[in-house]
């Protein structure tokens, strides 16, 4: 079992691909923004042709699971990624 960790930019690609996927526009037309708030924990604030749109953890998640498989190809489940934040939000992934 090896771990890999995902950077911010990392995980904003992940969501900036997922989205685009997910809303047929190109990767290019994505943008995302990720926070971290007590209240609320791990969000992604995510622009696709001027509309606003707000993605939970569990979203987040999904995204770098994707990404993990068609960039590392990586097969990873969802207890397998612990998103972090440290001076940047960061992603675990023990697979």
């Amino acid at each position: 079992m090896g771990t890999t960790v995902l950077s911010m930019d990392e995980i904003i690609n992940a969501v900036c691909l997922h989205m685009a996927q997910r809303k047929a526009v190109r990767v290019e037309e994505v943008q995302v923004e990720l926070s971290w708030d007590e209240d609320t924990g791990y969000t992604a604030e995510v622009w696709i042709q001027g509309r606003s749109q707000f993605l939970v953890e569990s979203n987040l998640i999904e995204a770098i699971l994707q990404y993990m498989h068609s960039e590392y190809g990586i097969r990873a489940y969802r207890e397998d990624v612990r998103l972090e934040l440290d001076e940047e939000i960061t992603a675990v992934v023990t697979a």
